[in-house]
């Protein structure tokens, strides 16, 4: 233990190595000073993503990911504060020559460089040379990461078999349209492991050819590519034991072929988003170590197999969004034992026919539903353990007893049903529920503190809000509340004046009701508040100044607001508008 962290403290970075990595951050543009410890007054062992040898004192890794969120008013990722520039590959592998490990996802890079020259060291590829290139034949580099760099375009991956080492390799998401060979190319890596190629833009899946010559080949990930084809000849002979297929999102055709079964070792099968047709075959259930069997979004038609319920191993079984019809029973499921995840939703009329004292072998932690039978199955409520449930297309009645069952659930979607239920004494307590578009009536239901987002929109709820908002429960104003929709109900009486105990909502829709008599001023206590919706109701009187204190309304969500909720009998006040302007919620207005 000594000596290891007495060899560790006393690591010397390598001349060579640092100089390479100096003429690397040269040539990117850093916004967000990640490598600002890239400096010769530190060692370059305690830099910032790289790791060296304990033994050698060589770098062996260089991990510069860059973390990234999607916030919800964007379409994609902010990566203004990521590295950018070119990846000088071929420069580092020369350089660096004990380097293993390389992850760059997730950045912001234009272009690779990657430069080869004939010599005695190399492979003969018939791969343009330049004079003033480098070969590169790398022993070392075993994981190359270099994935949702978005914007980054490789014409030809004729470089890719200079790197015979490689294990690991990740693509996802990098333009690679103009690489027609990618497979032959792929297939010239022989320690190649794990393969993704996400996104990729990839058309040709080598339908001509009989065999691939992966020969360690585990994990194949060709998602949300554009194949539209038959499944190739090659992927059914794979020697190696791949326990990993996903190709969903790729417009593929025609009926699972049995050949899919000489895949022995599979454990992932993901088909999920394509346009496979005729029955789900039986022999699925064939397979000893299947955990994830997803076959959603297709044109999977007929029943179920009730050999689907043999898979003993299964965690998630995605038969979901497919016109399947006929008779779902205990069959189905009988022996899925580990089963975790289930999907369960047809286009067409799916029937429900389970005995009502079974008993299921598995909890479920996730469940999504569509189904024709008025009442649930009975061994619904065995599941105890359930985290996420959504019913869809479907007409039930829910009772007192299921909505006591729901409330353990974190997510509850319940959108698009018939449900046949009064809400007026439920107390709901997910954290994220969207029960929108059914049959609801009675009064408000009451919401615990634990929820945060809530649609009870497009029902027939009728009724005060102060049933809702000004109950005992929420006296004290502790909750986390975010998201309020109750438009398009039936909802009578005043705004109330309770708002001071909802600090927390940034999105109110209350539009479409029958609710009257003026805008509280309680509203200004709103502070976080975006969105604000009161159309097409009876209100009246004056606009309150207080809510010149929701400061994070932007212009165009306060503008739209206000038109829509008055009418021509609501008084507009001027001072209140020029009040808006000046905290720079309103403009183009004459004061």
């Amino acid at each position: 233990m000594f000596n290891t962290a007495f060899c560790s403290f006393n690591i010397r970075c390598n001349q060579q190595d640092m100089h390479a990595l100096l003429n690397f951050k040269q040539g990117v543009t850093d916004p967000s000073a990640v490598l600002s410890s890239w400096t010769t007054q530190l060692d370059c062992c305690h830099w910032k993503g790289v790791i060296c040898s304990n033994i050698t004192s060589r770098v062996t890794q260089i991990t510069l990911p860059c973390s990234t969120t999607l916030p919800s008013y964007r379409d994609e990722e902010d990566k203004s504060h990521c590295l950018t520039g070119s990846i000088p590959l071929s420069l580092l592998l020369a350089e660096l020559k004990y380097l293993e490990y390389l992850d760059l996802g997730n950045n912001d890079f234009l272009a690779l460089q990657f430069d080869y020259l004939h010599n005695h060291n190399c492979h003969n590829l018939s791969i343009p040379t330049s004079s003033h290139s480098q070969c590169v034949n790398s022993s070392t580099l075993h994981h190359l990461d270099i994935s949702y760099n978005y914007n980054l375009v490789i014409n030809n991956l004729r470089w890719l078999p200079y790197i015979s080492s490689l294990e690991y390799l990740n693509l996802n998401e990098i333009d690679l349209s103009m690489e027609s060979n990618w497979l032959q190319l792929v297939t010239m890596l022989p320690s190649l492991s794990f393969l993704k190629m996400r996104g990729c833009q990839l058309k040709d899946l080598s339908l001509s050819l009989q065999y691939a010559n992966f020969t360690k080949l585990e994990y194949l990930g060709l998602s949300a590519n554009e194949f539209n084809s038959v499944l190739p000849k090659w992927l059914f002979n794979l020697s190696c034991g791949i326990y990993h297929l996903d190709l969903r999102s790729n417009s593929l055709i025609g009926h699972l072929p049995k050949a899919l079964l000489n895949l022995r070792e599979l454990e992932n099968l993901i088909l999920q988003d394509n346009n496979f047709d005729g029955p789900i075959p039986d022999w699925l259930g064939d397979f000893k170590h299947l955990k994830i069997l997803i076959l959603g979004i297709n044109k999977f038609s007929g029943s179920i197999p009730t050999n689907l319920g043999n898979l003993s191993t299964l965690i998630e079984l995605d038969v979901s969004s497919n016109p399947l019809t006929g008779v779902v029973s205990e069959r189905n499921l009988a022996k899925l034992s580990k089963l975790k995840l289930l999907y369960i939703y047809s286009y067409s009329t799916l029937i429900f026919d389970f005995d009502s004292d079974w008993i299921p072998p598995f909890q479920l932690e996730e469940l999504v539903l569509g189904f024709s039978n008025p009442n649930l199955p009975a061994w619904f409520y065995t599941q105890r353990s359930l985290e996420i449930l959504t019913i869809w297309n479907s007409s039930f009645e829910a009772p007192d007893k299921f909505w006591n069952w729901v409330s353990s659930v974190i997510e509850l979607d319940l959108e698009g049903n018939l449900i046949d239920g009064d809400m007026s004494n439920v107390l709901l307590n997910s954290t994220v529920i969207d029960i929108s578009s059914n049959g609801l009536k009675g009064c408000l239901p009451q919401l615990s503190p634990n929820v945060v987002f809530v649609s009870l929109s497009n029902n027939s709820l009728s009724g005060e809000l102060s049933s809702l908002l000004c109950g005992h429960n929420v006296s004290n104003g502790k909750n986390n509340l975010l998201y309020l929709d109750i438009s398009f109900n039936n909802l009578s009486g005043g705004l109330t004046n309770c708002w001071k105990n909802w600090k927390s909502l940034v999105a109110v829709h209350l539009g479409s009701n029958n609710l009257s008599g003026k805008i509280p001023p309680s509203l200004g206590f709103l502070s976080n508040l975006t969105s604000l919706h009161l159309h097409e109701n009876k209100l009246h009187g004056e606009i309150p100044l207080s809510l010149q204190n929701c400061r994070k309304m932007n212009r165009h969500k306060m503008n739209k607001a206000l038109v829509e909720f008055f009418p021509n009998n609501v008084t507009i006040q001027l001072n209140m508008f020029c009040t808006l302007m000046e905290v720079g919620i309103m403009s183009n207005m004459n004061c």
